[in-house]
């Protein structure tokens, strides 16, 4: 029965660092700002701000990421846009995006979408700036647009 002891008693110890480990990883993730339960594949994404400067309501532009593909797809405001994405933890890399190329009646809009696109083609990484709302950060951490998702 000793020996029994003996060797059941380093397990328990052995369990111990490695729930602790654990433990500090879903810590460590919780502390980076992304929400688990809010991932940014799955909704729609309605640009509200390029920059520093608010986008004027009414503007159509938006994205929607699909993690089954890998593909990201919407619209800059006059047309339609797609391409690739990856996303590790909060770094996100847009790839080439493609366009339609419908003219837009509204000059402001027009330089809107080309911005936006820009700012996608920027992206490095993200961060969940509240409940529905998605940051898109450049490689020097500077939001390039922020997005909300749903009526937010």
């Amino acid at each position: 029965m000793r020996s029994f002891a003996r060797l059941a008693r380093p397990a328990r110890r052995t369990a111990l660092p490695v729930f602790a480990a654990l433990l500090g990883a879903l810590l460590a993730a919780c502390g980076s700002g992304i929400s688990l339960d809010e991932p940014i594949e799955g909704p729609a994404w309605r640009l509200v701000q390029l920059g520093d400067e608010p986008i004027a309501p009414g503007s159509d532009a938006q994205l929607q990421f699909d993690r089954s593909s890998g593909r990201v797809s919407g619209s800059g405001g006059c047309n339609r846009i797609s391409g690739t994405f990856t996303r590790s933890g909060s770094t996100l890399k847009i790839g080439q995006m493609a366009s339609t190329r419908m003219a837009c009646l509204d000059p402001t809009r027009g330089a809107n979408e080309a911005q936006f696109i820009a700012a996608l083609q920027s992206t490095a990484s993200y961060s969940l700036a509240g409940p529905g709302r998605l940051a898109l950060l450049d490689a020097r951490g500077r939001t390039v647009a922020l997005l909300n998702s749903g009526g937010r």
